[in-house]
């Protein structure tokens, strides 16, 4: 995977965002400290938040160029997002969260299809279970097997286990590595803490007040 960006630059309340990076490990991490800008470089990856100027490419797909007037939808970018809130639905099952926005196996593939996910995630017996009846680390999984069931070219996670006491991370951790080592997913990861991505990340960019400084 290689992901370019070049003058990206957004305003924000308290200063402006601008980076300029390329990235080419599986596995990165993006670390700073809260309000640095690391959840709008995310939004601004997946389409949902239209910069002030960017190039934005994925492999051989221009996903945002401003001044060419390109703005691919977040819908067709490929692109697996788990926000900080995971952003389940209340009202539906764990099979209904899962199922919302999954391809069809003829259009995925088996790696990224329902039983393969689940299984991978170790989630099938919650799939009849309300998401409001589940553990914290229980939503993290489904959170995740969701975004994997789009059949995404990158994963965006959003410091995914913030929410979570210490225990509940070193559970998390290993399904996180089995996921970039079954599916080959190349990730980007935001955290605000380096040691929980240690066994997970090849590299980590350093994001202070809107700019990368390492």
């Amino acid at each position: 995977m290689k992901l370019l960006l070049k003058q990206v630059r957004l305003p924000l309340a308290d200063f402006t965002l601008e980076v300029e990076v390329e990235i080419g490990s599986q596995v990165t991490a993006i670390c700073g400290p809260s309000g640095a800008g690391k959840t709008s470089l995310l939004d601004l990856i997946a389409g949902l938040r239209r910069p002030e100027s960017a190039f934005i490419q994925l492999d051989q797909n221009v996903l945002t160029d401003t001044a060419g007037g390109v703005s691919v939808p977040a819908r067709c970018r490929q692109i697996g997002y788990v926000p900080q809130d995971l952003a389940l639905f209340p009202h539906l099952s764990v099979r209904k969260n899962l199922l919302y926005g999954h391809k069809a196996e003829a259009e995925s593939g088996p790696m990224f299809s329902y039983q393969h996910v689940t299984e991978v995630l170790e989630i099938q017996s919650l799939a009849e279970r309300s998401v409001n009846h589940l553990s914290g680390g229980e939503k993290q999984r489904v959170a995740l097997a969701r975004a994997l069931l789009t059949s995404p070219r990158l994963l965006l996670l959003d410091e995914p286990l913030a929410n979570l006491d210490k225990a509940l991370k070193a559970k998390i951790i290993p399904y996180l590595v089995r996921i970039r080592d079954e599916f080959g997913l190349p990730m980007l990861y935001v955290t605000h803490d380096l040691d929980e991505v240690r066994p997970l990340c090849e590299r980590v960019l350093s994001l202070e007040r809107g700019k990368i400084i390492s």
